[in-house]
């Protein structure tokens, strides 16, 4: 009888139990339960709960309800001028009265007009309209010893001004766009901060504010605070002293107040440009040729 050798024969041995030991291994995955094994209890997730629930939408995770109302309309500044029927373009509204009259701008007042940067004092009164009626809105520009400035607009209506923005930054530069704002201000680290403010019907709010960050410029400071979205920024003292802190933007003035007699000089008489609603600075009444 003819016999296989038995090296012939363990070859196909190994190799069929190797496939048995594969097959019986693929049954449970990695890290799976094995036959028989019971499956370990499912926790419960939990689901939000709101901490105000008057505050909260119907969906948990849905924004919260609106805050706060709208503000109140600003109130006319006590001490102005009255504001002939055709705005503030018209002849003979002196933009230092209308300045004094804001109790957050009169400090300013004292220091005078500039015609360039490079030292504190109001920049050139700019006519803009911004609410759509045809008549041109006041805007002014204080400049301040800190590097900082600050805006101010006003409106006029029934004769009376109304302040309608107030906002400060560094190194700030001002755009019409169309009828709205745009306000650019340097932060720290090299950030600009621009800010877009439109007309409400009471007074400039803001529809877009963005931050851009570029890289600093070598051995430059930047020692500028950011201004946080949707916080006013603080309005600066109009000089060392630290007199005049303005308080927040959209109050009236308080009771009382009367326009003051201790503003700088005047320029000297001139003629002016006509009235026209534009966005290029126009000199002030009184102002040089």
């Amino acid at each position: 009888m003819f016999r296989l050798p038995r090296r012939a024969l363990a070859g196909p041995v190994y190799v069929l139990t190797g496939a048995l030991a594969l097959a019986a291994g693929g049954c449970a995955a990695p890290g799976g339960l094995d036959a028989g094994e019971p499956a370990p209890p499912v926790a419960a997730q939990p689901s939000p709960d709101p901490l105000w629930p008057a505050w909260s939408e119907t969906s948990p995770t849905s924004p919260g309800a609106p805050a706060a109302t709208r503000e109140a309309p600003p109130l006319p500044l006590k001490g102005a001028p009255e504001i002939p029927a055709g705005g503030f373009g018209d002849d003979g509204v002196d933009v230092l009265d209308v300045v004094r009259a804001d109790q957050r701008m009169k400090p300013y007042a004292a220091q005078g007009w500039i015609q360039a940067p490079g030292r504190a004092g109001l920049r050139p009164p700019v006519y803009q309209d911004l609410t759509g009626d045809g008549h041109p809105e006041l805007i002014v520009a204080a400049d301040t010893e800190s590097g900082r400035t600050v805006l101010a607009a006003y409106t006029a209506r029934e004769g009376k001004v109304y302040p309608i923005l107030l906002t400060a930054g560094a190194r700030m530069a001002v755009e019409a766009l169309g009828r709205d704002l745009v306000v650019r201000t340097a932060a720290q680290d090299s950030v600009e901060h621009a800010v877009r403010y439109r007309w409400d019907g009471d007074r400039m709010t803001v529809v877009q504010d963005e931050k851009r960050y570029r890289k600093p410029a070598p051995g430059k400071d930047h020692d500028e605070k950011p201004v946080a979205p949707g916080v006013p920024p603080s309005i600066p003292p109009p000089g060392p002293s630290g007199a005049g802190t303005a308080p927040p933007a959209g109050t009236a003035p308080s009771a009382g107040a009367a326009p003051s007699g201790t503003a700088g000089t005047q320029p000297p008489a001139g003629a002016r440009p006509p009235a026209a609603p534009s966005a290029t600075p126009r000199p002030p009444v009184g102002a040089p040729r």
